[in-house]
């Protein structure tokens, strides 16, 4: 992949977060379908360990968490009857928890919506942030609770939000038709978390962002995801692309140089170049000699 010219891969690296289908980008970029894809795994590999490095040490002291639905091959009620499924087939959900202030994505993990998702989360929002204390804000999920007092214990101020709704009675039956909210409740559930500041309202923006700008993410289409990888690989890029290349219209500065874990703007060709630095192949070795007795 990295013979490929670095316009080219930077093209390619920016259609794929702007939305654009795999197939698509290799009809604009003249390259075969096999070479997107092996971009995208090395872009989300790359991406992946760099969110591990750099990520670390967030002086964060509001964090709202939420879980935004998907799925990979077919949904989890076709699963059973769809022809050669293969591992990871079914609903898919991504786990973001965001930074209130910076507009940093903190942590994120991919996989379904029980209990042990909800800790890996958890646990790794808590290695990142350096801050002493920290204010948490979920929704009313079940699994929340028991993941923060793993993770956290009584060392967060943490609160949920409870949203009610009801469908709209205009919507057309049997389609998907977005529920209408008709009330909200918050809960202080650890700690002593400020009430102005319980909500989730900047994670779930942040989801539809996601939903918007990824193309696996789009509904009622034939885009979704059909490997549970190359759909971890897409959000990790992604996620690298939100927090150190683009410009975050209200702070004017990307969510990585205002919450301090960056101090320069990055480019798709600085994640290009990473990307060909972590794939670049050995160098040949020279022939081997027998060492004589």
């Amino acid at each position: 992949m990295h013979k490929l010219p670095l316009a080219k891969r930077v093209m390619i690296l920016s259609m794929l977060v702007e939305g654009s289908s795999m197939r698509s980008i290799s009809r604009v970029a003249d390259v075969s379908i096999n070479t997107v894809t092996k971009l995208l795994v090395d872009a989300g590999e790359t991406c992946l360990a760099l969110h591990d490095e750099l990520v670390v040490g967030v002086k964060s002291e509001r964090v709202q968490i939420d879980e935004i639905w998907s799925f990979c091959y077919a949904k989890a009620r076709n699963v059973a009857t769809a022809t050669a499924a293969p591992d990871g087939a079914g609903d898919v959900w991504t786990w973001t928890a965001l930074d209130a202030d910076t507009k940093l994505m903190v942590s994120y993990f991919v996989g379904d919506r029980g209990a042990q998702s909800a800790l890996i989360l958890t646990d790794d929002l808590r290695d990142r942030i350096a801050s002493e204390r920290v204010q948490v804000t979920t929704d009313g999920h079940g699994p929340y609770r028991i993941a923060m007092e793993e993770a956290f214990g009584a060392d967060a101020d943490y609160a949920t939000i409870e949203k009610t709704y009801r469908t709209d009675p205009t919507a057309p039956r049997g389609r998907y038709s977005p529920p209408i909210c008709t009330g909200v409740r918050k809960h202080t559930v650890e700690g002593n978390p400020d009430p102005a500041h319980v909500s989730t309202s900047y994670v779930e923006r942040s989801n539809l962002s996601i939903r918007m700008q990824n193309r696996r993410f789009t509904r009622l289409t034939n885009a979704f995801s059909k490997k549970f990888e190359n759909h971890v690989h897409a959000l990790a890029l992604y996620f690298m692309f939100y927090n150190f290349v683009r410009i975050h219209k209200t702070l004017k500065v990307t969510p990585a140089m205002a919450a301090g874990v960056s101090q320069t703007l990055w480019t798709m060709e600085d994640i290009a170049e990473r990307i060909a630095a972590r794939t670049a192949k050995p160098a040949k070795r020279g022939p081997y000699k027998k060492k004589l007795a």
